[in-house]
């Protein structure tokens, strides 16, 4: 195995790990989280972690045994879409969900997590020589800052829920 190429084992190995880390980490807060939006956010982020990992260990086995890329693509997740979740959320809820101090301090180091994972994945995307590698780093990349935003929208919630619904559900003002 080249050089590169074991340095693309290596890389792959270390994102199965993180994702693994990471599905550990959701399915534990979505067990312990008291709202019914957080409890989801982390269901859903679980899944997704896991969902990378199989993609990771799939291009990870064909590295291994072609000792490359594989060259059909791998397909990813689909788009989560935040705003149905929150806006059933705050109908089931309502807008006077209590700040949560586990729920807080859970979330500012899933956004770390996030934020790791992303730029782990963008220098990946920098270090790929295929295009085809290139592409799914990037992917991988933009689903993980989709992550840290969904995370950082679901904190902001938290923290203020009147105010996260009047500015993401009625952003204008009537009559100006």
């Amino acid at each position: 195995m080249t050089d590169e190429q074991q340095k693309l084992v290596e890389a792959l190995r270390y994102a199965i790990q993180m994702e693994v880390d990471g599905k550990k980490y959701y399915t534990l807060v979505s067990q312990k989280i008291t709202n019914r939006v957080g409890r989801e956010l982390y269901a859903y982020l679980a899944e997704q972690e896991d969902h990378h990992r199989i993609k990771f260990e799939a291009i990870y086995k064909a590295t291994v045994e072609k000792r490359g890329w594989p060259a059909e693509s791998v397909q990813l997740a689909q788009t989560f879409q935040l705003g149905t979740l929150f806006g059933e959320a705050i109908k089931s809820e309502g807008k006077t969900v209590k700040p949560n101090q586990f729920a807080l301090d859970a979330t500012a180091r899933a956004v770390e997590m996030e934020i790791k994972s992303r730029d782990y994945y963008k220098e990946q995307e920098r270090k790929a020589t295929a295009d085809a590698e290139k592409k799914f780093f990037s992917c991988i990349a933009a689903e993980e800052q989709g992550h840290y935003l969904a995370l950082i929208d679901y904190k902001e919630y938290m923290s203020d829920p009147v105010g996260w619904f009047t500015r993401t559900e009625h952003p204008h003002m009537d009559g100006v």
